[in-house]
């Protein structure tokens, strides 16, 4: 009787786990051809960086006043009846 069990059962689990190992196979190359699920973090994170470069992009910055002109316009409000 015990004979008949395993001659009967072995090939059957066998069979099963060739299966499952085809199945999990198969389930793998499914899963890398779509495209992958992005995070709620990460879809967050790639808006801000984005709001971030639109606002880089518009940005200028402020004009800088020349060398001299900064100390001859500080040289007038300190002394403003001397001439040059």
């Amino acid at each position: 009787m015990y004979k008949i069990f395993m001659l009967i059962a072995l090939p059957a689990l066998a069979i099963g786990w060739i299966a499952y190992a085809l199945w999990e196979r198969k389930m793998r190359e499914e899963e890398k051809k779509l495209p992958k699920q992005e995070s709620q973090r990460l879809t967050k994170t790639k808006s801000e960086v984005s709001d971030w470069a639109k606002k880089m992009a518009s940005y200028r910055p402020p004009k800088r006043k020349k060398f001299g002109d900064e100390e001859s316009q500080d040289q007038q409000q300190d002394n403003p009846n001397k001439q040059e």
